[in-house]
């Protein structure tokens, strides 16, 4: 049974709408289609299934861009020079950034991961401030698919971005570019941009990665529902939905879904929502590049392509981008 406090909190966001994640339920829900965006996966439970799917043996992207980084490093960090800026959009826990800050004079550079959530960017802070007692760390609190004011005394530094984890493919096409875009605006001119991004492959290897036999995805796939019966006092019963991962060539996308073993009706925020057996909710979309695909997605955003850098079976990439928003 939810306690009153927990109904309560769901009555006041589904009251005025005004919550961002009630609205896009409701919205996603009364779809035709029915979706929910996937940055909704990720609360503080979704969080902690998705760093165990990178540890999965199927999940590839996770170790082979970190593989990827480690070989290369030194390139990357090459154009680095002193007194620049290294902007990270949707840091995280910022482990990555350590295989390049290893190689970096920390003491001539200044750090400034962005992520959305205060915790991780606290953690990420006082973890690189041991480590790295020169470094100078400035976080910001702020989605990165928006304008991102930098700190005042930094601004007029020349940065570079890093954006690893290949999340620029969980973006339709033009919105991908759109983002990139307000990278480059936020980088400014000459400014560089480090992403990894994954490449088209088998198609078996593909699902497979979202699809673990351990189930792991599986839970962080059905984990929203738990979260919209707590958040937003739904009734979803979990068992009545199966996690199914499918690879759409003609698109280039893996895509998730939530599909319902029967017919049956949910109610969330004082609504109710029927489900037919086997109508889904479409929870996430990971596109799927080749190398020269995405130096097209990145020219016409404004970013001149420069080096990439793969593994040696080509299931992953990253690139290097200089902005001169040539578009």
């Amino acid at each position: 049974m939810r306690s009153g406090q927990t109904l309560a909190k769901a009555g006041k966001q589904c009251d005025d709408l005004e919550d961002e994640f009630a609205l896009s339920v409701i919205e996603g829900l009364s779809a035709a289609r029915k979706v929910l965006p996937c940055r909704y996966l990720y609360d503080a439970r979704g969080s902690e299934l998705f760093e165990d799917i990178t540890r999965l043996p199927e999940y590839y992207p996770t170790r082979t861009e970190a593989e990827i980084l480690k070989k290369y490093a030194d390139e990357m960090i090459a154009g680095i020079s002193k007194g620049e800026l290294l902007v990270e959009f949707g840091s995280g826990s910022s482990l990555k950034t350590e295989i390049l800050l290893d190689r970096i004079d920390v003491s001539s550079v200044a750090y400034v991961p962005i992520d959305v959530s205060e915790t991780a960017l606290a953690d990420a802070k006082t973890r690189l401030t041991k480590r790295y007692p020169k470094l100078d760390v400035r976080p910001i609190v702020g989605d990165f698919s928006r304008a991102i004011t930098l700190p005042s005394d930094l601004a007029a530094r020349r940065k570079t971005g890093f954006f690893p984890g290949s999340t620029i493919g969980n973006l339709a096409p033009a919105d991908a570019e759109e983002l990139l875009s307000i990278f480059g605006n936020v980088l400014g001119k000459d400014g560089r941009l480090i992403i990894g991004v994954d490449l088209k492959k088998d198609p078996r290897i593909l699902v497979d990665a979202y699809n673990d036999a351990a189930g792991t995805t599986a839970a962080f796939n059905l984990n929203l529902l738990h979260r919209i019966n707590r958040e937003l006092g739904g009734n979803f019963d979990a068992r009545q939905f199966r996690h199914e991962a499918i690879y759409d060539p003609r698109k280039g996308r893996v895509e998730m879904h939530l599909v319902s073993r029967r017919d049956q009706k949910v109610d969330v925020c004082a609504r109710t929502f029927r489900f037919k057996a086997g109508e889904s909710i479409h929870t996430e979309n990971s596109y799927k590049y080749t190398v020269e695909q995405f130096r097209e997605s990145a020219r016409a955003s404004g970013w001149l392509p420069q080096r990439v850098w793969t593994d040696p079976m080509q299931n992953f990439s990253v690139h290097e981008l200089i902005w001169k928003n040539v578009v």
